[in-house]
């Protein structure tokens, strides 16, 4: 990022677009988090499902090409006979990405070698229902499944595109195609930081010149059964009421939910050429890994890095920040890893900076997440305003920071997105209101 081509390069945000359990646009997702809600209860969408009865977090979404919004006859003719090829991540994903591109207006304008795609995902949602006829198929009468069956029996049950539906670089594909993308092309599959580091590498590919224009996004879901066993196995998951509440002393767990989230990244001289509406710029991104000589993660000890990384990169000093979206995954470990390193860092100025989290609201999208919560600070950079933080009662005296309780706090003219994840990960990035 030192390069003299990437100082001279400024990167801005032109275009959104959100699917969630709190709208499946942008402007909906705002509207959600900014609705004074009395009292202080998770109010997300609810659905009835064998085992997650009353879970928060679903999308409203149902997957026909009704959700996709207004397209071009052709391009929603593509997208429908394409629908049986995408699992619901990649159609989340296929529909906020198309939501951003029609929102920026930026195809036209460019060539099409040189617009590219990247996009995070998550653990692929593979679904039980995939191998039930195959299963069936080499289960004896007795009810035993016989595995020495599988290679004669099981597999000729199994749908011959049915891997298609399951690959992380599906999304991506899927957007490239359809648009006719043709840029640099990429996938990055880390988990709950993989919409951060997309951003980051979308970036580099401009600052580069590989690229004029990058469509950018995240898209995930820690509520299908292979993704929530997941999720258990790496996190501590909400068992009892489902309710996410970073950082408050009665916090229980993450909330399991899905989500996709898509921002389209130019060169500011070309947006400002072509008179786009430019939501914010791109001020710097950075990522930190630590695990100790015995195999032991640290998050603390990558986010402390990564934020004093992307301050440097981003040339601001924490009481120039606006406010910090912070990962608020709402587990013990995760919210107090997240809070002592922001301390580390902002030391006692920590005190003052105003500090959201998006899950409370949302739940935990896992690869989606990190690009809702982006979309979600940009516009409330945009309005003026935060949202608080939903079910923050009882402060924690281990997580030293300033939450977001009310629907007035300024959000000044800059903000950090923060992700973390499990296995000593930690990603940032610096975003400001544009200034010519």
């Amino acid at each position: 990022m030192n390069d003299l081509r990437g100082e001279q390069t400024r990167i801005v945000i032109t275009g959104l677009g959100a699917v969630c359990s709190a709208g499946r646009t942008a402007d909906q997702l705002w509207t959600t988090l900014t609705r004074r809600k009395s009292g202080n209860n998770h109010t997300t969408t609810e659905v009835s499902e064998p085992g997650r009865k009353g879970t928060p977090g679903v999308a409203d979404f149902s997957g026909s090409i009704k959700d996709f919004g207004d397209l071009p006859d052709a391009k929603r003719k593509f997208i429908r006979k394409s629908l049986k090829l995408m699992n619901r991540e990649t159609q989340m994903g296929v529909a906020a990405g198309q939501q951003a591109l029609s929102d920026s207006g930026a195809l036209e304008p460019y060539d099409p070698d040189r617009f590219g795609v990247c996009f995070g995902a998550d653990n692929v949602s593979i679904m039980p229902s995939d191998f039930q006829r195959g299963i069936q198929a080499c289960t004896s009468t007795d009810g035993n499944f016989e595995m020495e069956r599988w290679g004669v029996d099981g597999l000729d049950e199994i749908a011959p595109l049915w891997i298609l539906k399951c690959l992380p670089n599906m999304p991506a594909c899927h957007l490239a195609i359809a648009n006719d993308l043709r840029g640099p092309s990429n996938t990055i599959t880390q988990r709950d930081v993989s919409a951060n580091l997309a951003i980051a590498e979308a970036c580099r590919s401009i600052r580069a010149g590989d690229a004029d224009a990058v469509l950018v996004g995240g898209t995930g879901t820690t509520l299908t059964p292979f993704n929530y066993m997941h999720a258990r196995m790496e996190d501590e998951v909400h068992e009892n009421d489902a309710i996410c509440r970073p950082f408050d002393r009665r916090r229980g767990g993450s909330a399991s939910g899905e989500g996709a989230g898509a921002v389209v990244l130019e060169g500011m001289h070309s947006a400002l050429r072509r008179n786009a509406h430019i939501y914010g710029e791109i001020l710097g991104a950075a990522s930190a890994s630590f695990v100790g000589t015995a195999g032991q993660a640290n998050c603390r000890r990558a986010l402390t890095v990564a934020l004093s990384q992307v301050l440097d990169r981003a040339g601001r000093t924490p009481s120039e920040i606006g406010h910090i979206h912070a990962h608020g995954l709402g587990t013990w470990a995760s919210d107090v890893a997240e809070a002592q390193a922001i301390r580390d860092v902002w030391g006692q100025e920590s005190a003052q900076t105003p500090v959201v989290a998006a899950k409370s609201h949302l739940a935990n999208s896992a690869a989606g997440a990190g690009a809702l919560e982006l979309i979600a600070s940009v516009l409330a950079m945009e309005s003026g305003h935060l949202f608080p933080i939903l079910n923050y009662e009882t402060p924690d005296p281990s997580c030293p920071i300033h939450p977001v309780v009310d629907y007035d706090t300024p959000a000044g003219g800059s903000f950090l997105n923060l992700n973390m994840f499990g296995r000593g990960l930690a990603s940032c990035v610096a975003v400001g209101a544009y200034a010519a």
